[in-house]
């Protein structure tokens, strides 16, 4: 009770809202005329508000704040429950909208037990609207479709991009850059031009114009600059660009390259663009071109040489030049789209998405709103929450050993099937909205598919690095997947028994650009970047060396005052492999990593001693045929699992107590080429890695006690691009 106000929490059951509701202003109806002298049906009244007000946003599924503005129009989202009896809830919505005097759109979209619709309201219609709840399943804000910026005339896009150029502010001449390895960009382009140096704009065939006759690449340098172009086009905020652009035109349609070049294509192009530019030490490297995916997670010459591009090997001072390089997935044919997901779970990844150095980003998609004219009938073929119907998975392939790809997805865009045809078809409204330059003045243009998804994921890296200029590229790299989340219906799709699959169609799921830039006061992040030397030579024989103890700077005392309190240990560990990818003389794979790290936890249980025998133990003993005895139930993925490819990311639940007795974190190192072909001479090599662990509590500041134990600053508010 506070100033003579008591405050009570009350669960109402999904789908009773309204009964509660409706119960109590019957309670406020029946007390109405008491002859207490007191206006208390005024008291109940403005109770009643302020209920259907917190009951209508509980229903809230948005990103953001729920709008607080009142009295003003807005679109919004209305996700309806889908009625198990014959009556269609959306014609009751409509009518009963109608007589609330709110506008619905004519468009709707059906998923299993939903049914959405688009409906300006102000926040005082819903409160007042009768048995809204009965039926409100979710309410979302509408977004600003890409179909409404490209259907205007020429002329009308100028002007919006006109609008916007003034809004934005130039990245520095020494920010981060993403570097595009593509069809070229056409960097007049109003929005592109002050991002992209002419220095900086190349080929790698001499001969070539650097400009983009295919229109691909210009369409991914607005998506890296500036994400999906909707946000900045609908809104009137100032925009400060903190990273560049840079592009090596690789690839033209008229004149392709021969297959077995690409791998030296692409290591070409990196080498130009770093002696064009050789004072930026922070540059992504987005690869949207791929082959096709016969390989099956084989190393091809392709994916080794990107490898060794983002190993650096080649530069005899590997740890300096790392690179840090995003690799589309690749995409499905349009003829299979229609028979969504089966046809996508059954198309495998394109090379080079095998490498295991480079981060392979595969598409999801949230857009499911068709609003244009002229598309009645048609639906989208994804849920929002799943699968991109372009994104190919690495589910076909036959060895399971291989990395884990995608690593994770990004926004790729929808389609819908067209109802004349029952097949695939692309709807503006449903792509994202980017940068062209056409003969008929045009300056917007819709793309999507896995190239869209890995120009939005290198544009997260030059932000991080914009943020944080000396992490090294192995921390900005694991810092996108440790922050990456199942959706709901990810996890719907593939529950715990199927977690295989379901990182082999999604990889660790979508980032949270947010949660990899800051810690808040009940989740801290810890990074730690090592250098360790894997291998020494004992007499004859070669065996593993180093093995690193971290002891995590866990407030102990606060974890323990928490007790039997849920709470959540992720982990991720981050490194690059100098590649063998040939495929005659050896099968294990190991063959292929020059070396293999590991982390383990110490358990609750164990003493050090006994954790340091048990990793000992392991070091000595893995290898990729053989399955170790390890407990991994409290953990998302299991070692098992996660120890696949170069980068090993991975969440802990158990209670605060567990976790307080859990302080000590090994990384070790396992086998690999450096030490098994003992006559190259490789076994006395050091190896980087960036090792990431954050906790996450309920309630409860664990930020400060860690700052102060390390001597760190208190964390300010990050504003991202």
């Amino acid at each position: 009770m506070v100033e003579n106000v008591m405050h009570g929490t009350v669960f109402v059951p999904e789908g009773k809202v309204g009964i509660f509701v409706r119960k109590f202003e019957a309670y406020a109806d029946e007390n109405k005329d008491r002859p207490s002298g007191k206006p208390s049906n005024k008291d109940l009244a403005e109770s009643i508000t302020r209920i259907r007000l917190a009951a209508l946003e509980s229903f809230w599924t948005d990103a953001g704040e729920f709008p607080s503005k009142t009295g003003e129009p807005l679109w919004w989202e209305v996700w309806l429950q889908e009625a198990a009896d014959p009556s269609d809830v959306a014609a009751m919505f409509r009518a009963w909208a109608q007589a609330a005097q709110i506008q619905v759109s004519s468009h709707e979209i059906r998923f299993p037990e939903r049914r959405v619709l688009l409906a300006q309201a102000t926040v005082e219609q819903w409160t007042a609207f009768e048995s809204l709840f009965d039926i409100l399943a979710e309410l979302r804000l509408a977004k600003a479709l890409a179909g409404e910026f490209v259907g205007l005339p020429p002329r009308d896009q100028g002007e919006f991009v006109q609008e916007a150029r003034e809004r934005i502010e130039p990245p520095p001449v020494n920010a981060p850059s993403v570097c595009h390895l593509d069809t070229g960009v056409n960097r007049g382009h109003p929005l592109l031009e002050f991002a992209l140096a002419v220095e900086h704009w190349l080929t790698v065939m001499p001969g070539w114009s650097p400009a983009d006759q295919d229109g691909h690449g210009t369409e991914m340098a607005g998506l890296a600059l500036y994400g999906d172009l909707t946000a900045l086009l609908e809104n009137g905020d100032p925009i400060e660009l903190r990273h560049r652009l840079e592009s090596v035109k690789v690839y033209r349609a008229d004149q392709p390259h021969d297959p077995e070049l690409y791998g030296e294509i692409t290591a070409q192009a990196a080498s130009r663009i770093e002696i064009a530019a050789p004072e930026q030490d922070r540059r992504v490297f987005c690869l949207t071109v791929t082959a096709d995916g016969r390989d099956e997670g084989y190393p091809s010459s392709w994916s080794g040489r990107v490898d060794e591009v983002c190993s650096g090997v080649e530069d005899h001072e590997r740890a300096a030049l790392s690179r840090l390089v995003f690799v589309s997935g690749g995409n499905v044919p349009w003829d299979g789209r229609h028979n969504y997901p089966d046809y996508n779970h059954v198309q495998g990844l394109q090379d080079p998405a095998q490498s295991w150095n480079a981060i392979s980003v595969g598409a999801y998609t949230e857009k499911a709103s068709i609003q244009s004219s002229g598309y009645d009938g048609w639906h989208p073929i994804a849920e929002p929450g799943r699968l991109s119907p372009a994104s190919a998975t690495s589910l076909i392939w036959a060895n399971k050993s291989w990395p884990l790809k995608p690593d994770f997805v990004m926004e790729g865009g929808n389609n819908a099937i067209d109802p004349a045809t029952g097949r695939a078809d692309n709807v503006d409204d449903l792509m994202l909205l980017t940068t062209r330059v056409s003969p008929d003045g045009a300056l917007l243009t819709t793309t999507g598919d896995t190239s869209a998804a890995t120009a939005l994921a290198a544009r997260y890296a030059a932000i991080i690095w914009a943020h944080y200029p000396k992490l090294w590229p192995e921390t900005v790299r694991g810092l996108l997947i440790h922050s990456a989340r199942w959706t709901d219906r990810m996890l719907d799709e593939f529950p715990r028994a199927q977690r295989h699959n379901r990182l082999r169609c999604y990889g660790h799921g979508v980032p949270d650009l947010q949660r990899a830039l800051r810690s808040v006061s009940n989740s801290a992040t810890l990074i730690i970047e090592e250098t360790l030397q894997p291998y020494e030579k004992v007499g004859s024989e070669i065996k593993t060396k180093d093995m690193h103890l971290h002891r995590l700077p866990w407030p102990t005392q606060v974890l323990e005052d928490l007790g039997a309190v849920d709470v959540r240990m992720c982990v991720t560990l981050s490194y690059f492999i100098e590649p063998s990818p040939g495929r005659r003389g050896w099968t294990r794979k190991h063959r292929y990593q020059s070396h293999g790290l590991r982390f383990d936890v110490k358990r609750p249980t164990d003493n050090e001693d006994e954790f340091h025998k048990r990793i000992s133990k392991a070091a000595r003993e893995e290898d990729e045929d053989v399955e170790t005895e390890r407990d991994d139930r409290q953990w998302d993925i299991g070692p098992q699992l996660r120890h696949k490819g170069s980068i090993h990311s991975d969440t802990w639940t158990g209670t605060a107590i567990e976790l307080a007795r859990c302080g000590v974190l090994a990384v070790y190192p396992v086998s690999g080429w450096w030490r098994e072909r003992k006559h190259l001479d490789c076994w006395d090599r050091q190896a980087r890695y960036s090792l990431i662990v954050t906790i996450e509590t309920p309630e409860t500041d664990v930020y400060t006690p860690i700052a102060n134990q390390i001597a760190v600053p208190t964390p300010v508010e990050i504003a991202t691009e």
